[in-house]
C-alpha cells in the first residue's frame, strides 16, 4: 500500500480530503478519510482490529498510530454534506482531465444498481433477471468512453428519477467535458429527458430506442442500406406521443433472410454518420460496464446505508483511491496492469513483506519480496527525487512532511 503514497502525492489527494473535512495539516479528520482511501484500494469494506494482524503498518501509512473506529468513520461522513462530497468530485475530475485520465470526446453513462442491506423500507428489484430480487441503491456514472475512468457519479432517490439525477450528473460532466458525445442506455431513452439535452445541453446524445409496437412498425418499413454480409443501417425520424419534435432515428439490421432479421434502433442529437454512431462509437459504452467489472470491488458494488451523506462521502472518497490505483497500474507491465482490483490488491499491496524504518527526514520501506517483473523498483526506489523531477514536493504532508523512499532486497 505504501506505493500509493507516491500516486496521491501526484494526485493532490491530501488537499482534496482537507477540502472536504475542513482539516488542517495536522488534524485526525482528514487522516480518517485516508483511511478510507486506504481501504478502498485494498477492496476491504473496513479495516478493524479484529483483522488487523494482516494489515499491520496500515495506521501508519494514514498517519495515525491507531486505527478509526466505526463510530469516527460515521460521524465523519455524515457530517459532511452531499454538496461537498460533490464538490471534491469535480475538484478530482479536474485533476484527472489534467494528467490525461479522459481521452475520449465520448461519455459513456449508465444507472447502476448497487445491492444494499439497508434497513430502509425500499422496493425489491432484481440486479439480473436470474437473481432474486434484493433491495439496491441506485447510483449514476459518467465515465470516459475509451478509458472506462469516472468523471463523476450520483445517487438515485425517491425524490430524484433516472432523467433528474442524469441531468445533475450532465452539469458536471459539462464542466471538464463540454461538447462531448453521450452514449446512453435504455434507461435514458425519454421525452423529458431527451428534449432537456436538446435545449439545453451542446452535448451530443446517443441512446437505444425501447421497442414497441410503433417502433417496430417503423423498423419494417423503411429502406435499409446494406453496409457487408449481415449487416444494414437505415434512417428516419421519430416523434413521441403527443409531440411534433422530430429526433434522428438510426436503425440496424442484422441477418441476410426476413426469418432471421434482428433490428436495434437508437435516437441521437449527433449529426455523426449512422455507421460510426452505430458501428463504432455504441460499442465504446461498455467501457462503463468494464469499470464496474474491474474496479468494483473498491466500493462501487456494495452499500450497507442509505444514508446520502455517508454514500457520497464513501463513494467520493474510493473514486480518489480509483484514480491512484489507476496511476499506479498504468507503471506495470502487462499483463499485470490488466489485473482487477481484487486481483491487483490481492497480489501487491497485501502480498509483499517488508519493514517500515525512518532515517533522517525520510520514511523508508523494504520490500524483501517484490516480483521484479512488476518494475517496481524502477519506478519507486530514489523516490523523493523521482518526484522533485516532476515538480511534486516529496514531503508528504500526512506523514508529518516526512519524505518516502523504497528499498528492494
Amino acid at each position: 500500500m505504501w506505493f500509493l503514497v507516491a500516486e496521491h502525492l501526484r494526485l493532490g489527494s491530501w488537499d482534496l480530503v482537507k477540502g472536504l473535512t475542513d482539516g488542517g495539516d495536522n488534524d485526525i479528520s482528514p487522516r480518517f478519510a485516508m483511511q478510507l482511501i486506504n481501504e478502498a484500494s485494498l477492496c476491504k469494506n473496513r479495516v478493524r482490529s479484529d483483522n488487523f494482524i494482516n494489515s499491520q503498518g496500515f495506521e501508519l501509512l494514514n498517519g495515525m498510530s491507531v486505527l478509526a473506529s466505526d463510530n469516527h468513520i460515521h460521524n465523519l461522513l455524515n457530517e459532511h454534506t452531499v454538496e461537498q462530497a460533490i464538490a471534491l468530485q469535480d475538484a478530482l475530475a479536474v485533476i484527472r482531465n489534467n494528467r490525461g485520465h479522459y481521452s475520449s470526446n465520448a461519455i459513456a453513462i449508465d444507472p447502476h444498481r448497487i445491492i444494499t442491506t439497508s434497513s430502509r423500507t425500499m422496493q425489491m428489484k432484481k440486479k439480473q433477471p436470474n437473481q432474486p430480487a434484493k433491495k439496491v441503491l441506485q447510483s449514476f456514472f459518467a465515465n470516459d468512453s475509451i478509458t472506462g475512468q469516472p468523471l463523476a457519479c450520483g445517487i438515485g432517490s425517491p425524490g430524484k428519477n433516472t432523467a433528474k439525477a442524469t441531468l445533475e450528473l450532465l452539469d458536471r460532466v459539462k464542466m471538464i467535458k463540454p461538447n462531448s458525445l453521450i452514449i446512453g442506455d435504455k434507461e435514458h431513452f425519454g421525452k423529458a429527458l431527451i428534449d432537456d439535452i436538446k435545449n439545453n445541453y451542446d452535448f451530443e446524445f446517443l441512446v437505444p430506442v425501447i421497442s414497441s409496437k410503433k417502433l417496430r412498425t417503423i423498423e419494417h418499413s423503411i429502406e435499409y442500406k446494406r453496409l457487408w454480409a449481415g449487416y444494414a443501417i437505415a434512417e428516419t425520424t421519430y416523434s413521441f406521443s403527443s409531440s411534433k419534435e422530430k429526433y434522428r432515428l438510426v436503425v440496424q439490421r442484422e441477418g441476410e433472410t426476413l426469418e432471421t432479421y434482428v433490428y436495434k434502433s437508437f435516437l441521437t442529437l449527433s449529426n455523426k454518420p449512422a455507421q460510426e454512431l452505430i458501428a463504432e462509437r455504441y460499442d465504446e459504452r461498455w467501457s462503463i460496464e468494464e469499470f464496474f467489472n474491474f474496479d468494483g470491488a473498491m466500493g462501487f458494488d456494495r452499500a450497507s446505508t442509505f444514508n446520502l451523506n455517508i454514500r457520497y462521502n464513501k463513494m467520493s472518497l474510493a473514486l480518489i483511491a480509483q484514480a491512484a490505483n489507476y496511476e499506479f497500474r498504468k507503471k506495470l507491465p502487462s499483463p499485470f496492469k490488466t489485473w482487477n482490483a481484487q486481483h491487483l490488491s490481492d497480489a501487491v499491496f497485501r502480498n509483499i513483506d517488508g519493514d517500515i524504518r525512518t532515517k533522517d527526514d525520510t520514511i523508508i520501506v523494504t520490500c524483501y519480496n517484490a516480483p521484479k517483473e512488476f518494475n517496481l523498483q524502477e519506478n519507486y526506489q530514489n523516490l523523493p527525487q523521482k518526484l522533485a523531477a516532476e515538480g511534486i514536493d516529496p514531503r508528504v504532508p500526512w506523514l508529518y512532511n516526512f519524505k518516502l523512499d523504497f528499498r528492494f532486497k
